[in-house]
């Protein structure tokens, strides 16, 4: 049997697994089922694991077996340019749960890239550039005109969970993969991007609402567009650095200018036949916001930023949609997904159409599949049925 077989690996594996999931040696020997004093000896070349053992590892530190048989500790990926968080909390340490969601995101990219090339050649170059000195606006509208936006069609979407799948429809179509992480909590990423000439990435975080998820998909395309890579919580900090916080400001305004377009929303008869620069009921701005399927906070911040309500009122009212959030996150359901569809949300329609291509072609097999979209086998007919059913 395997199970008290050793398993010849080198050390410097298993330090290196170790630290690249962030884990301590005590948390990484309480995942692994093991004492900390044996797991250490295993790093110190005094003793090895035992094939199970080593199973359990690569569990702990969600890396396959595979990885501890090679010759060297590879170059991890290199970390996240621009890393931001809400103001408060550490900047310096990054939860074992946001390590493995980024090396999942770029390992997927790098996955679709190789996919890519089986099974349709070379994916389109990404050529949609933006400069922090050009107007938010004008930025806004060219990625509307870049991804094929038509305010007609907009407002006609459902607000949720339509508006989210068909924004992230058209940003796939131009060429950029976008993920969802699973694992992570909101307070520490909301998104993040990964910048490059062919197939560049967007993750957003399942856990958030899902109009958050919009606005956020749009912030971090406006991260591809500025050629940066960045995992950003959307929060303007006047405490940050100036060059980031331009930054973040830049990327929030061209964000709201693209799912909230001025000339439009000025153009709306509620907001036409406002007088002067007062206050919105609760009702008004509710209801603007379901016309674009923005979240209030946005549409709010684009009624200040379009000159028609006030720096106080929206304060004010920032405060109070705020207070009213965390409370519905405090007792939000997060509710059940099937396998499938977890599987097809997480990874995204472009993702899982060039893993079942390059599969039906015979490029990869079966276990493969299972292996990229992280699923049993008996859900793959479930996957295509969904990913049928989804695609706009």
């Amino acid at each position: 049997m395997t199970k008290g077989v050793e398993a010849i690996v080198d050390p410097r594996l298993l330090v290196w697994a170790r630290n690249s999931a962030g884990l301590d040696m005590t948390s990484a020997a309480k995942k692994a089922q093991v004492k900390a004093e044996r797991l250490e000896s295993w790093e110190q070349g005094e003793a090895r694991p035992t094939i199970e053992q080593l199973r359990r590892l690569g569990k702990a530190y969600k890396r396959p077996i595979a990885v501890f048989y090679l010759p060297e500790p590879p170059a991890d990926f290199q970390a996240l340019r621009d890393f931001r968080r809400l103001y408060g909390v550490n900047s310096g340490s990054q939860s074992p749960q946001l390590r493995f969601e980024v090396r999942r995101a770029q390992s997927r990219r790098e996955l679709a890239l190789e996919l890519y090339g089986l099974a349709d050649g070379s994916p389109p170059e990404f050529q949609f550039r933006a400069n922090l000195s050009d107007d938010p606006e004008h930025v806004g509208n060219n990625i509307r005109e870049f991804l094929g936006i038509r305010y007609e069609d907009q407002v006609k979407w459902k607000p949720g969970y339509d508006a989210f799948n068909l924004w992230r429809a058209a940003i796939e179509t131009a060429g950029i993969i976008v993920f969802q992480a699973t694992e992570v909590e909101v307070w520490e990423m909301r998104g993040f991007s990964i910048h490059a000439p062919h197939l560049p990435a967007i993750a957003v975080n399942i856990k958030d609402s899902i109009r958050g998820r919009v606005f956020t998909m749009l912030h971090e395309l406006t991260h591809l567009a500025l050629s940066e890579s960045g995992l950003c919580d959307l929060d303007e900090d006047p405490l940050r650095h100036s060059d980031e916080q331009e930054l973040e400001v830049f990327c929030n305004h061209v964000a709201g200018a693209a799912l909230v377009p001025r000339e439009q929303l000025l153009r709306e008869k509620l907001v036409a036949t406002k007088h002067g620069q007062g206050t919105w009921t609760d009702e008004e701005i509710a209801h603007l916001a379901d016309r674009y399927g923005s979240s209030r906070e946005v549409l709010l911040r684009r009624l200040l930023t379009c000159g028609r309500t006030t720096e106080d009122f929206y304060r004010e009212k920032r405060e109070q949609l705020q207070q009213e959030y965390e409370t519905s996150e405090m007792h939000r359901d997060a509710g059940f997904a099937p396998p499938h569809r977890l599987a097809l949300s997480s990874a995204g329609n472009l993702f899982v159409r060039l893993v079942l291509a390059n599969y039906h072609q015979e490029r990869i097999t079966a276990s493969d599949v299972a292996d990229f979209l992280e699923v049993r086998l008996k859900h793959l007919g479930r996957i295509e049925s969904e990913l049928r059913r989804s695609t706009p």
